[in-house]
């Protein structure tokens, strides 16, 4: 048997150890550590056209269309670039161009010249006067800006109406970090239709700022995107009617529950309100 005033040193080296780790927990004045991770409550909190790089490395879940939406780009001009064929398969890791490779310029060095004194005139000073554009600097101008502008003939057999009904909480804006469609109001839950007829060509959560969002295309030229979804009712390569439910209203990746709609002319930003009926 173990001797009596073993087993008792044994049990006060005991009491001591315990003692001590409380006294320490007892002097800790910071609370432990935590990890944080920052997820945007807004679309608002993330910029426009976030991708600005020349290369992209393509994640799981994206396509050619979620990828020239973030870049702020026609997907015709991704696919002409990087050589992709119909139906614009993607695999993740592959690796895209989305922009051209800058061309270095030679700067060639200046000689610095020797100040000339100007001669004394006894003339009488002139005012010059700047001349008038040219005229085909002004046509050129026109032409950039007919360009730009949405055709007609390609919007007039797209019938739009209304995603969601509800309040408008946010208008459209042209600034640079404004808002670049719709925000409207609604419950949790609440049906999100489609805007017009077309294809589902994106429906996932791989685009932060989003959420659950949806993205159809409605011909060559138009695209909407329906965005912060709690629920998607339809997959990607779909078939989708006008006033189709396609997703219930939510508040992913969001601070509020609401639907962000946007339509897309050639991969750039325009006003819905141009396309929408008018509510009555």
């Amino acid at each position: 048997m173990p001797n009596s005033e073993n087993i008792i040193t044994f049990k006060i080296v005991i009491v001591l150890l315990l003692s001590s780790i409380l006294l320490s927990c007892a002097q800790r004045s910071e609370p432990a550590p935590v990890t944080s991770v920052y997820r945007g409550t807004s679309i608002h909190d993330f910029k426009a056209n976030t991708l600005k790089q020349q290369k992209y490395r393509v994640k799981k879940g994206e396509t050619l269309y979620s990828i020239a939406f973030r870049a702020g780009t026609d997907f015709r001009e991704l696919a002409k670039l990087n050589n992709i064929n119909p139906p614009y398969t993607l695999f993740p890791d592959q690796v895209i161009l989305l922009s051209k490779t800058p061309v270095s310029i030679n700067k060639t060095k200046k000689h610095k010249k020797t100040p000339q004194i100007p001669k004394r005139s006894n003339k009488k000073s002139t005012v010059t006067v700047a001349k008038p554009l040219r005229q085909e600097y002004v046509v050129n101008t026109e032409i950039v800006n007919k360009k730009l502008t949405p055709s007609r003939d390609n919007n007039k057999n797209i019938i739009w109406q209304w995603p969601t009904s509800g309040k408008i909480l946010t208008r459209f804006s042209t600034a640079e970090f404004g808002n670049k469609g719709l925000d409207i109001s609604g419950k949790k839950g609440n049906p999100i239709y489609a805007a017009a007829n077309g294809k589902v060509v994106y429906a996932g959560n791989a685009l932060r700022g989003y959420g659950n969002l949806i993205i159809i295309k409605h011909n060559e030229d138009y695209l909407s995107a329906y965005a912060h979804n709690n629920r998607l009712l339809i997959k990607e390569q779909q078939w989708v009617k006008a006033g189709q439910q396609i997703a219930e209203m939510g508040k992913s990746d969001s601070d509020k529950v609401k639907l962000h709609f946007e339509v897309r002319y050639k991969g750039n930003t325009v006003d819905p309100l141009k396309y929408l009926p008018r509510k009555r």
